[in-house]
This record gives structure tokens, C-alpha cells and sequence, in this order.
């Protein structure tokens, strides 16, 4: 055998091709395979002696042919059996590949099948020979024509055939990576390259979740030859596919106690990681891959998921596509939210769409997922985080001014957007090492640089990090320190904010505290007043929080220990001698700022009580302090009237006055302070009875002092008259002058002081009568002063009074309600009749109490002590319900006598008010402690005691029913509409409240609808609020169109119709649409017609959307009507049912003005959706032939004959509203009055060009209904009517009367006649 080889390779060698022909020749063909076997697997000189054989077969002799057919056929499975070195295989295919083209045709046909065959049987395992593939197919592809069955065919075809054939066959998953690689080498058409790329993204499933990588590579590389679109969508969709079943897996590996998982979650992570990689790298290579990655999420974000998020994200990172990335992330979010809340505010959508996809949700998965070494997508997520809250944070008010308090729960998608970033950059911060730095500087610096614009959601993530990581953020404290550089110039909400923030890492940095109480330090000296009080701000949080344990005498601790002299061990908690030294210093710099403005010691006083109450070993240093600064404005002489020295509590600055001391603040602080450590005492010594002696003595000293002066300050104030103050009913009160300031600041001063004084005697006085009639005393002074500041501001044009904020406390003004109204106490009845006789004085309770709600609605905290406490504001606030409720619901109105019946009614709808804020605040504030709430309130007796949230909701609902229920059933004399409008918006704050699905809503929307069907008031502003609860209910139970026709037939009977002689049917369903409410329930009709039109708008979207997604898929050729597409059929219904109620409204005589022009612009709007609707049926005919729904038809028929003639007929009647002053018989002043009425109302309708619009919506409607009719071969024109020529119309009354007065002259044309008629009016009207 080798002798064999060696001739051959020898005659190879010396060129003699005769010979080597004539010694292959006589070689068998067994022989010569075993003779290449040998050779190829001892790896001697195999490749010199295939290129001998092939030497010695020329291709132009059948044998030569065959042997070289021969050779290729042995040689392809011996490469693939893997017996060979690798370089030996090469080596022989390299061989082949350059012969490959000398083949003849039958020859390649052959091989060509050989490989398919192999492919098929799977032995195309290590995919060495199928480089030689691609070659052959290429050679084939040049044939002329091939034999193929009985007939022939050209090469081009016969490689088709070829491929498909391979790609409908099955493929060993081993060999799906080679094939792919081989297939980039081929030359194929579009349709081939499309099958191959749906064969092996077929193939995804069936492999190892490791090859999946290599294979995505090999794809992305094969798209370069078209297809983009397929590749990306297949590889995005099957790992959809996977996340969705690990995600099932997982829920239910929790049921299931042992659970093999098919899919390991890092594992897929990682692969998933890997296959982001290479995709981003294709497209920064190929641009166009790029592009049409983009496109496909352009359209709709229903193809969104984690795995694509997270690749968007990625390709982020590429300059060129980073902004389209975020564009296409932020509107699919925003739109996301929206579509969201439109579907959980519509019955009618949640019934006919299954549940919403979140986009939030998908980011917040990629958020999780990116932990698993996800390097290339955490940059983006920074950056989107970032994104979202820079475009979507609280924007600033008008003139820049912040809206005060922030809301708890995020409402409208733009609020929820912003609070995802948040969301994404905390976990981002909690789970990646490497971009914590990059969020905490880009969080600080805006808290810096953005001044202008609120940062309270910046404040809010920082202060979350701070509490998930206070470590991690030790690390970087030289950022937060140099964010103190800046305190003194940032708003005074971000420096409390940012404070508030890093207060828990004050306690384990020494480095922190100090540096920042450098900072506050200097900007104690601020040439700003905001430094100065951010200054304040700053030293008061840390007398709050750096506690003074132990009882370690104040008094005996040297003032002068700075803190930078004593080194705090930062491993002991607290190290009280050092924390009191510290506050003392604190304190002794913040004395300093009692002789600054007003607003810096206004903070003050506003902070020592909740220092004092965090503090207690610091009550003699602020007692001392408060009390020196007391005596500067208390007048010792007791003879003297008044009490306080006004003069040195203001400042003149020019001819500017302005106040210098809040002194009612000052006393109210100490007030606050001494009873609460008075309160201190007495428990502490009820507890103990040992304690330091002389601490007690000093403590003692100032506190019987402070007593002394408060009480000798509540006698002389009581004797003291207004003039004492220079402040009697002559005095001058206007803004204008200096003298006027000075007296209005006096006056709130006093009063200030007569309230505290009030607070503090009521708890002092311990229900003894005598001290009560002080208290009243006290009040009536308060009470005179407070009237005449009334009367005298209210004599001005314009009322500038507004009452000052009241300086009760609100746990003293809840004590108050409770004890003026429930307390029962037999031994306290005498001392509380003082109190409850004094009308003034329980009207003036229950008013602070309303106010204080006021407050808290609006800015989430109230003044004074506990102000800032959640906890118990909220606490405050269940007891103030519980009385309210029982004060409007158990004294009804016959109790009281006929003389007080002005002040009952006042009375109750004060109690009314502070009930709706109180339930309006809690929904915003403490949104789910509404049941808490509620079940405070107490229940009568004859009720049984609710048992589950809802049925405790409901309880009360019925309650404020059966109220108004009482109000409506008294008669028209009797009705109070204020009080009946309170009791609508509470029904309306607690029925949010209630599930929609709840048998109790039903109830609710059943006792609404037969409330408006019986009430036949005529009172708009309670039918206005009526109408909009029965809307919002109805719109939660189920679609509203039904609804609106009844009333729109309603307004029309109401109205009239705008033919005089036409006699409109009298209806009524609901009787509360009459003669005077019609035109406000004719306007509320439009904005529910409106908000139906959005939905539809909406759904005519989507359907819009899925038609072009599903062009590739097959559509259903024929849709008959029986099998109509339920979105379709939905909405071809409401649109019916709203044309029939537009009907109506259109031929209703509506005032004009407002109605009218709300109206033309529904009908605009509506005839822009039935175009929309058109436009899509033209889409639908295009891509499926189908016959047109019936039901459309139908629609159409309806617009055309009872809308669009109705609507020209409404323009003519709104445009002669223009024209037509008041009628002939008239009175000549009503004349006037309604002449200029309709002026204005004509000027109105042409500034908005309602009519216009309107012509042009109806005119576009028709332009695309022809469009369709030649689509969809059917004549939906038939159903349109001609269309008026407005241009040119002629009166035949006004003619006629025209001609008798010109009897003599026949030949006038009428045109000219119309003219002369019309003219003139039309002139009047332009003036």
C-alpha cells in the first residue's frame, strides 16, 4: 500500500499525467480509498496525494469524473468522523475546495445531496467538511441546468430546492452553530436567507442555553445579508420566552417543596448578559441593524420586556442612539401609565381588554436582573433613573415659588414616572458597587445647582439611600461635606431636607458633625436671611437629636467646652457629657439669634418645644433663655396697663414698618414648654421621689416665676381695654399707611396673645367655673378685637382680611371639641356651661378646628407644638372626626329655637366643612389609614357595629345619605343648598373608597341615580355636584352613553328645540334637570361625551397599532358580521349610542356662550374620530379584502342622517344668535341686556372659530368616507346628504315682508332683496 502511495505521489510529482492516468487506472477504487485512509490517518503526505489523484482524473473523461466524484464522496464523512488531526482535515478540505469548481454538474448535484443527507442523519457533528458546502452550492449555482426528477433545471433552482428541503428537515442541534456559519458563505436570495434564518431561530429551543450565545453571534453576522428585523425579533422573543417560563418556575418551585429548575436563574442571567454583548457590538458595526432595532418599539411598547429594556439600555451607550433610546424609554413609560390609568378609571375598558402590561414593572425586573454581572446596562439605568426625575420631577409655580408639601402618593403617570427613577437608582445604589458614587454626586449636585425648580424627589431618594446604606455612604462622606459648603445659599426646604437626610450619619461621624457645624456656624453670620435661618434650622435638628442622657445638672456644666475640645468615641452610642457640652455651645449660638428678624426667631420659638420635648436635659438652659427674653416685653409693674410692651416688638426701617419681636409666638413657646415640663415633673415624681435637690430648687425658682408672670399677664390683659393698646374703633387700619401697618401688626399681636393666654388658662383652670369665666372674658376680648379688624378691612373695596392663623394648638383645639360637645361629666357640667353658652365662642372653636385641616391638607403639617408629628396630628384628627360626626348628626335643627337658627345652619356646615377636609386630608395624606379613621368615629346605639372595612365605610356613607335624604325632603324653603353641596362632596371623598366590584357601591350608584331621578331643586351648583358624583360612579360600573342620552333628552325637553314651532316631547328621567339646572347639566353632559370620545380615541389606537403588527401574520380574509371583533363592535356601539345623544343636544335651543361652543367643539371632535375610524377600516380593507361590518354601516347611515344636517341647522341657529337682539315685544331695557349678552356670546363663538372647524372636521369625514367606499367597493356616500352652501342663504319670511313693502317695484332679484334685509342687522352686530 505504500508502495502505492508513494507512486503516486512520485509520478505527481514529476509531471508525467499520462503515466499517473494510466497507473491510477489500474487501481480499483476500494484500493485507492484505503490507500487515502492510510495515508490521511498516519497524516503522510495525504495532501500530496489527493492533489496526485486529482492530477491523474482530468475532468473532461467520465472516468476521471467519477474518480474524482469519488475522492470528494470518501473524503467529507473521513474529515467528519474526527479520526483525523485537525490540521490533517483542514488541510484535505482546503484541497477539495480549490478543485471544487472542475467538478461537473451531475457531479455537484450529487455531493450537494451527500451533505444535505448527512445533515439530516445528524452526522455533520463537527462540522469540519460543511466548509466545503458553500463552495459546492456556489459552483452548483453557476450550472446551466441539471437533471431533476424527470426534468431539468438551472442551478439556481436547484439550490433553492436544495435549501429548502434542508431547512424543512430536521437538524441535529450540534450542528446548528456550523450551519449557521456555513450559511454566511452561501449566496442566497431574500427568500432563502428568510428561511434559514426562521429555521434556526426554530432551533433556539431545542439547544443548550450555553450555545445559544455562540449562536446569536453567528446570526447577527448572518443579518448582515438582510433580515434584520427577523433576527433581532426572533432572539428578543425567545428569550422573553424563557424569563417568562423561569418566572412561572419560580412561583410555583415555592408551592412544591423539591423542584429540579430546567433553567438555572444565573445561568440564563448570564447567557442573556453575553447575547446583550454581542447585539450591541453588531450594531455598532452595522447602523441599519441599529435602526431597525428602534423601529420595531417605536409603534407600540406591547413588545417591550425585561430583556429588551435591558438592551435598549445597552445600546444607550452608543453616542448615536442614546438619545433616541431615552426618547422611546420615557414615552413608553409615560404612555404605559396613562393607558393604565385609563383602563382602572373605565368599567367599560377593563371589560373589554384583558389586564395592562407595565412598562415600570419590566424595568424594575431589569433592574433585579442587571446583578448578574450586567455591567454594560447598569450605566444606562443611572442615566434613565436621572432622565426620568430631571423631566418628570415637581415642576416650580408661578413666579417660581415651590408648591408647598409634598403629596405621599404619586397620582398622575407623570408623578408615577418620576417616582420609578427614583425607584430604579436606589436599587441601582442598593445592588451596584461601582455606580454608587456617580448617583450620590449626581444627587447631590442637584440638590446644589437646582435653586429654581423644586428638589423635594431628589431629597427623598437621598434620604432613602442614606437610611438603606448609611455605611456605604461613610465612605464618600468628603461629597456630602462638600455639599455643606453650599447650605447657606440653597432654599431653606432643601437645607431642612437635606438635613433631616443625613441626621443619622451625624451620629457615627465625628468628621461630618464637625464640618457641619463650621458651616452652620458661619452662616449664622449670613448676609442672606435664608442662610441665617438654615443656619437656625440646621442647630435646631441637633439639639433634637444628639441626646443628653443621665442627670448630669445642666447648671453645673461649664458653657465654654467647645465641641472640637472634647473627641466623642464614636463606638459608644452616645457619650453624654460630650453631647452636652455640644448643645450648650449650640445654644449659646443660637441665643445670639434672638436679636435678628423676625423670621429667624420666629423658627426659633417654632423649634425649642419639639428640642425640649427630644432634649429634656436642656429644659433649664432654653427655660432661661425664653424667660430672659420674655421679661425685655413684660411689664413688671403690676398696676400698669397693658401686661406687654408693644413699642419695642416692631421696627422702623424709612417709612416701612415692620415687626421685630413675634411676641405671641414667644409666649406661646413658653407656655408649651413650662407645661410640659410641669407635666414632666409631676409624673417624674409620682415615680420617684429622690432626686438632686438644688436642680429642683432652680427649676422650681423660674418655673413659679413664669406662673407668677403668666397669671398676673391673664388678669391686667382682661382689664386692659383696646385703648390701652391704642387700638379702638377709630384707629386706622389700612394697608396704605405706616400707621395703619403698625396697628394691624399690634392687633395680631394681641390677639395672638389672648389665645395663648386662652390655651393656657383652660388647662390651668382644671374645669373650675371662675377660671372658666376668665377664659371667657379673655375670649370676648379677642372677639372684639377680631371684629372690629373685620370691619374696618372689609370697608376697603377689596377685603384684605385675612384671618391671621390661629396660635391654639391642635391637640388643644381637639380637647376643646370634645369637651364643648361630648363631655358628660357630671361634676365638669357647671364649669362647660360657661363655655357652651357662648355661641360666638363654640363657632369660633369649631372654625380654628377647620382651619388647622386647612392647614394640614394643603401642607401636611400645622403650626405649633406636635405639628410635625404624624403620628399624632393624625391621632388629632380621629378625635376631632368622632366629635364633629356626632355634633352635625345628633343635634338636628328642631332642638334649637328659631332665634339661632342662623347660627345652627352656620354651625353645621362649619362641622360639615372640617369633616370633608378631614376625610380630603386623610385620603392624601394617610391613604390607607382611612379605615382607622372611621372607626374612631363611635356608632349610636340602635346601629350594629360594623364588621369589615368596606361595610365600616359604607356605614358612614349611609349616615351623610340619610342627611341630605333629610335636607332634599323638607322642601324648596327649607333647603340649604351650601350645606347639601358638602354633604355630595363628602359622599363623593367616601365613595372612592369603596371596591367597584362591592355589592355597596352598587348600592351607592342605585340610591344616586334614584336621588337624581326624584330631586327637582333649582339650585345648578348642588345639581352640579349631584351630576358629577352620579358620572364618576356610573363611569366605574359600566359605560356611561346610556346614560347620557337619557339626559340629553332631558336638556331638550327642558330647553326647547331651536325650531320655535317645533313641540318637543316632554321626558323626564331625572327630575333633577330642569329649567334652571339644564344649561349646568348640559355642560357636564359634554366633558362625560368628551371623555367617552378619549376612550374610543384610544381604542381606535390600539386597534390601529395591532393591524400593522399582524400585516405579516395572516389576517382573517372575511369577517362577517356575526364574528366581528368585540374592540370593533365596542366601539361602533358608543359611537351609535353618542350620536343619538349628540342628536338631541344639537337640536336643543342651548343659550349661547359657553354651551354652544362646548357643543361645536364635541361635534368636532367626534367627527375627527369617526374619520379616524374610517382611516382604519380603509387600513383593514387594504390588508384583508373583508366586507365591512354591518354595524358600521350602520353608524355611518346614522351620522348622515341625524348629525350632519342637525349640525348645519345648529350653526345656523348659533350664528343667528349672533344676529337676533331680543324679541320685538320686549321690554326696551331687556333689549339692552340681552343685546349685549349676545354680543359678547357672538364674539366668543368667532374668536374660538368653533364653526369653522366643525365645517372642516365634517367635510374631511366625507373626503375619507369616499376613499372607503371605492376601497370596500360598498356606497356609503349614499347615506350623505348634500351639504348647505352657508355662504348664500335667503330667509324666505324675511323675503316675503321685503317684497309687500316693495310692492311698486317686482323686478328687485332677490339676491339684492336679501341683502337689504340682512345687512343692516349684521352691522349692528360689528360695532
Amino acid at each position: 500500500m505504500k508502495t502505492e502511495m508513494d507512486q503516486i505521489v512520485k509520478l505527481s510529482d514529476e509531471d508525467s499525467t499520462a503515466e499517473l492516468q494510466k497507473y491510477l487506472s489500474s487501481i480499483t477504487d476500494d484500493r485507492l480509498i484505503t490507500v487515502i485512509t492510510n495515508g490521511a490517518l498516519k497524516a503522510k503526505k495525504v495532501g500530496t496525494l489527493i492533489k496526485g489523484i486529482l492530477k491523474g482524473s482530468p475532468c473532461n473523461t467520465t472516468e476521471g469524473s467519477n474518480r474524482r466524484l469519488l475522492v470528494y464522496q470518501h473524503c467529507i464523512p473521513l474529515c467528519e468522523s474526527g479520526d483525523l488531526k485537525t490540521e490533517v482535515a483542514a488541510d484535505i478540505i482546503g484541497l477539495l475546495m480549490l478543485e471544487t469548481h472542475a467538478l461537473s454538474g451531475p457531479s455537484l448535484a450529487q455531493l450537494a445531496s451527500l451533505f444535505v443527507e448527512a445533515i439530516k442523519v445528524g452526522k455533520m457533528g463537527s462540522g469540519k467538511s460543511l466548509e466545503l458546502f458553500p463552495t459546492v452550492l456556489t459552483a452548483l449555482s453557476a450550472c446551466e441546468s441539471l437533471s431533476y426528477g424527470k426534468g431539468e433545471l438551472s442551478g439556481e433552482e436547484y439550490k433553492k430546492q436544495l435549501i429548502n428541503s434542508l431547512c424543512s428537515s430536521r437538524w441535529d442541534p450540534q450542528c446548528v452553530i456550523h450551519l449557521t456559519t456555513m450559511f454566511r458563505d452561501v449566496p442566497l436570495s431574500s427568500e432563502e436567507l428568510r428561511f434559514v434564518v426562521e429555521k434556526v431561530l426554530r432551533m433556539f429551543t431545542k439547544l443548550d442555553l450555553q450555545e445559544i450565545p455562540p449562536l446569536v453571534y453567528q446570526l447577527l453576522l448572518l443579518s448582515a445579508k438582510g433580515c434584520k428585523k427577523q433576527v433581532l425579533d426572533g432572539i428578543i422573543s425567545y428569550f422573553k420566552e424563557q424569563d417568562i417560563s423561569q418566572e412561572e418556575e419560580q412561583k410555583h418551585s415555592d408551592s412544591l417543596d423539591l423542584e429540579v429548575q430546567s433553567i438555572p436563574q444565573d445561568q440564563l442571567r448570564h447567557v442573556e448578559g453575553t447575547a446583550i454583548l454581542h447585539i450591541v457590538f453588531a450594531i455598532r458595526l452595522d447602523h441599519e441593524l441599529g435602526r431597525e432595532f428602534l423601529k420595531s418599539f417605536k409603534t407600540s411598547y406591547g413588545d417591550l420586556c425585561p430583556f429588551s429594556v435591558a438592551l435598549l439600555l445597552s445600546v444607550a451607550r452608543i453616542q448615536r442612539y442614546e438619545e433616541q433610546v431615552f426618547d422611546l424609554l420615557k414615552g413608553a413609560i409615560i404612555k404605559s401609565f396613562k393607558d393604565e390609568q385609563l383602563q382602572q378609571g373605565s368599567k367599560f375598558l377593563q371589560d373589554l381588554l384583558p389586564g395592562h402590561c407595565s412598562v415600570a414593572q419590566m424595568i424594575l425586573d431589569t433592574v433585579r436582573n442587571s446583578v448578574f454581572g450586567w455591567d454594560h446596562v447598569t450605566q444606562g439605568l443611572v442615566q434613565l433613573g436621572f432622565f426620568l426625575m430631571d423631566t418628570f420631577g415637581p415642576k416650580p409655580g408661578p413666579f417660581g415659588k415651590t408648591t408647598e408639601g409634598s403629596t405621599t402618593i404619586a397620582r398622575t403617570p407623570a408623578q408615577q414616572t418620576c417616582k420609578l427613577g427614583g425607584q430604579v437608582l436606589l436599587q441601582g445604589f442598593k445592588m451596584h458597587e461601582p455606580i454608587r458614587g456617580e448617583i450620590l454626586e449626581q444627587v447631590l449636585n442637584r440638590l446644589v445647582t437646582k435653586i429654581a425648580s423644586p428638589v423635594s424627589h431628589y431629597l427623598d431618594l437621598f434620604s432613602d439611600i442614606v437610611v438603606s446604606a448609611p455605611m456605604i455612604l461613610l465612605e464618600s462622606s468628603s461629597k456630602v461635606t462638600e455639599t455643606f459648603d453650599h447650605l447657606s445659599n440653597l432654599p431653606l426646604a432643601t437645607v431642612q431636607g437635606l438635613l433631616k437626610a443625613v441626621q443619622p450619619l451625624l451620629k457615627v461621624s465625628m468628621s461630618l458633625k464637625d464640618a457641619l457645624i463650621l458651616v452652620l456656624r458661619k452662616a449664622m453670620f449670613s448676609s442672606q436671611l435664608d442662610g441665617r435661618k438654615s443656619a437656625v434650622t440646621g442647630f435646631l435638628l441637633l439639639l433634637k437629636n444628639f441626646k443628653v442622657l443621665g442627670s448630669v445638672a445642666s447648671s453645673q456644666c461649664s458653657q465654654a467646652i467647645s465641641s472640637s475640645q472634647i473627641q466623642v468615641d464614636v463606638h459608644s452610642r452616645y457619650n453624654s457629657a460630650a453631647n452636652e457640652a455640644f448643645c450648650l455651645e449650640i445654644l449659646s449660638s443660637l441665643r445670639r439669634c434672638l436679636g435678628q428678624q423676625a423670621d429667624v426667631r420666629l423658627m426659633l420659638y417654632e423649634g425649642f418645644y419639639d428640642v425640649l420635648r427630644r432634649n429634656s436635659q436642656l429644659a433649664s438652659s432654653i427655660m432661661q433663655t425664653l424667660f430672659s427674653q420674655l421679661r425685655r416685653y413684660y411689664e413688671p409693674e403690676q398696676d400698669l396697663l397693658p401686661p406687654v410692651k408693644l413699642e419695642p416688638c416692631i421696627t422702623a426701617h424709612g417709612d416701612q414698618v415692620y415687626l421685630q419681636e413675634p411676641l405671641a409666638h414667644l409666649v406661646t413657646c413658653t407656655v408649651h414648654c413650662l407645661l410640659w415640663l410641669q407635666n414632666m415633673h409631676r409624673s417624674a415624681k409620682s415615680n420617684a421621689d429622690d432626686s438632686d435637690d438644688d436642680d429642683e430648687e432652680e427649676e422650681e425658682g423660674y418655673q413659679s416665676e413664669l406662673q407668677t408672670i403668666l397669671e398676673s399677664m391673664t388678669r391686667r390683659m382682661i382689664k386692659s381695654e383696646l385703648e390701652d393698646f391704642e387700638l379702638d374703633k377709630s384707629a386706622e387700619f389700612s394697608m396704605g399707611s405706616s400707621v395703619g401697618v403698625k396697628n394691624n401688626i399690634y392687633a395680631v399681636l394681641v390677639m395672638g396673645v389672648y389665645e395663648v393666654l386662652m390655651e393656657y388658662n383652660f388647662i390651668k383652670a382644671n374645669y373650675s367655673k371662675s377660671r372658666f369665666e376668665e377664659l371667657m372674658e379673655l375670649f370676648n376680648r379677642y372677639h372684639k378685637l377680631s371684629e372690629i379688624l373685620k370691619e374696618k378691612s372689609g370697608k376697603g373695596k377689596v377685603s384684605t382680611h385675612k384671618t391671621p392663623r390661629s396660635l391654639l394648638s391642635l391637640g388643644f383645639v381637639s380637647t376643646l371639641l370634645t369637651v364643648l360637645f361630648r363631655d358628660s361629666t357630671q361634676s365638669r357640667e357647671e364649669a362647660l356651661s360657661v363655655l357652651r353658652s357662648n355661641g360666638e365662642f363654640v363657632r369660633y372653636t369649631v372654625s380654628v378646628a377647620v382651619q388647622k385641616i386647612q392647614q394640614l391638607e394643603e401642607t401636611g403639617h400645622t403650626d405649633g407644638p406636635d405639628g410635625q408629628n404624624t403620628d399624632r396630628t393624625f391621632r388629632f384628627l380621629c378625635d376631632m372626626t368622632s366629635v364633629l360626626m356626632w355634633r352635625y348628626t345628633n343635634i338636628p335643627s328642631a332642638v334649637e329655637d328659631a332665634g339661632k337658627k342662623e347660627k345652627r345652619s352656620s354651625l353645621s356646615h362649619l362641622c360639615l366643612e372640617g369633616l370633608l377636609r378631614i376625610f380630603t386630608t386623610c385620603q392624601q395624606r394617610y391613604p390607607d389609614r382611612m379605615t382607622q379613621l372611621l372607626s374612631t368615629m363611635e356608632v349610636s346605639e340602635d346601629d350594629a357595629e360594623p364588621d369589615d372595612d368596606t361595610e365600616m365605610n359604607f356605614f358612614y356613607i349611609r349616615q351623610f345619605q340619610r342627611a341630605l335624604f333629610t335636607q332634599l325632603s323638607g322642601g324648596e324653603d327649607e333647603f340649604n343648598s351650601k350645606e347639601a353641596q358638602l354633604l355630595v362632596s363628602i359622599l363623593s371623598v367616601l365613595s372612592r373608597q369603596l371596591k367597584p366590584s362591592s355589592k355597596q357601591f352598587v348600592q351607592m350608584i342605585t340610591w344616586t341615580v334614584k336621588i337624581c331621578k326624584e330631586t327637582s331643586f333649582e339650585d345648578s351648583a348642588f345639581s352640579k355636584g349631584l351630576l358629577s358624583l352620579l358620572f364618576n360612579l356610573h363611569i366605574l360600573y359600566k359605560s356611561p352613553v346610556g346614560l347620557l342620552l337619557e339626559l340629553s333628552q332631558d336638556i331638550h325637553s327642558q330647553l326647547g328645540d331651536i325650531d320655535q314651532d317645533v313641540e318637543v316631547e316632554k321626558q323626564s328621567h331625572f327630575a333633577i334637570v330642569n329649567m334652571k339646572t339644564a344649561t349646568t347639566a348640559a355642560l357636564l353632559v359634554l366633558s362625560q361625551v368628551d371623555r367617552v370620545l378619549d376612550e374610543v380615541d384610544w381604542l381606535i389606537a390600539r386597534k390601529k397599532s395591532q393591524t400593522a403588527t399582524d400585516k405579516s401574520g395572516s389576517g382573517e380574509p372575511t369577517q362577517t358580521a356575526g364574528q366581528q371583533d368585540p374592540i370593533e363592535k365596542a366601539v361602533t356601539l358608543q359611537l351609535g349610542t353618542l350620536l343619538t345623544a349628540l342628536n338631541e343636544l344639537i337640536q336643543t335651543a342651548l343659550l349661547p356662550g359657553t354651551c354652544t361652543i362646548t357643543l361645536l367643539r364635541e361635534l368636532t371632535r367626534t367627527y375627527s374620530i369617526l374619520t379616524t375610524l374610517v382611516k382604519y377600516y380603509i387600513q383593514v380593507c387594504a390588508s384583508q379584502h373583508g366586507a365591512l361590518p354591518a354595524r358600521f354601516e350602520k353608524l355611518v347611515k346614522l351620522s348622515g342622517s341625524h348629525l350632519t344636517p342637525q349640525c348645519y341647522s345648529f350653526i345656523t341657529y348659533a350664528q343667528s344668535g349672533e344676529f337676533s337682539g331680543g324679541g320685538a315685544d320686549d321690554k326696551k331695557k331687556k333689549k339692552r341686556k340681552d343685546e349685549v349678552n349676545t354680543a359678547a356670546s357672538a364674539k366668543l363663538l368667532r374668536e374660538t372659530k368653533a364653526i369653522p372647524n366643525l365645517i372642516f372636521s365634517i367635510e374631511q369625514y366625507e373626503k375619507y368616507l369616499i376613499t372607503l367606499s371605492k376601497k370596500s367597493k360598498v356606497n356609503l356616500m349614499q347615506y350623505m346628504k348634500l351639504s348647505t352652501s352657508r355662504d348664500f342663504r335667503i330667509n324666505a319670511a324675511t323675503l316675503d315682508a321685503a317684497l309687500q313693502e316693495q310692492d311698486d317695484s317686482q323686478e328687485t332679484p332677490e339676491s339684492q332683496a336679501v341683502e337689504e334685509t340682512q345687512e343692516p342687522k349684521q352691522k349692528k352686530r360689528k360695532q
